[in-house]
Order: C-alpha cells, then structure tokens, then sequence
C-alpha cells in the first residue's frame, strides 16, 4: 500500500547512522543523498535497493511520536536489531517477543529513535 514515508529529523546524520546500525540486520542501507539548504535528504532501502524510507532535516520540533515498522525477513534477524540496539544504548520500549493480539505468529521489538519516534522490526512468520 505505502511507496514511500519521510520523516523530519532534528539530526540527519545521527539518523542516518542510528538506523544503519540498528536496522543492519534488515538490509537497510543508504541508497540516496542530496543536499537540501545546509543539510541533506537521505534515502535508505532494504535489501530491494528502492529508497522508501526518507530522512530531512526538520522544518519545526516534533510534537508527536511517529510509529514506522520494519519487515525482517525472520525472528533472527529481529533478534538481531535488538541486540544492536542494546549494544548502543538505544531505548528498547518492548523486547522482542511474540504479539498475539496481533496475530498469532507476529514477532517484534519495539525502540525509541533518536528524535523520540516509536520504530520496529518486525517478522510475521508467514
């Protein structure tokens, strides 16, 4: 349903660089970059190498908590964004565990981004 999504980020770079290391496991990597005014617009992708998810410098302060979710391609690989997160000192809002009230084979964990937003991996089991 969705192509794309951008997000507003007080620091690009430090976004860049959260969600490179956290999202590693995904495949998410950076896949565009422009320079807008005195900063820059990046682009990062999954393994498809097509720039869906957008990153700009922010043209006012955040008020409200953006929640994105991240397909991974298996539990591990959720698993794996967690142990990164930890190992940053990222704040984890939900450890990875299964969901039911989602649907019975839902798995995922749950961060805080460096701009207070609410992201995910996760993997559907199907």
């Amino acid at each position: 349903m969705l192509d794309h999504i951008g997000v507003q980020v007080a620091d690009v770079e430090a976004s860049v660089a959260f969600y490179l290391r956290t999202f590693k496991a995904i495949g998410i990597r950076e896949a565009k970059r422009f320079p807008v005014g005195d900063s820059v617009v990046v682009g990062l992708s999954g393994p498809d190498g097509f720039s869906s998810f957008w990153l700009s410098p922010a043209a006012g302060t955040e008020t409200r908590e953006l929640h994105v979710a991240f397909r991974a391609p298996d539990r591990a690989a959720v698993d794996a964004v967690h142990e990164a997160a930890v190992r940053d000192g990222v704040e984890v809002l939900h450890a990875p565990r299964v969901w039911p009230e989602y649907h019975p084979t839902y798995y995922g964990v749950f961060l805080r981004d460096p701009d207070g937003h609410n992201v995910e991996a996760v993997h559907h089991g199907f």
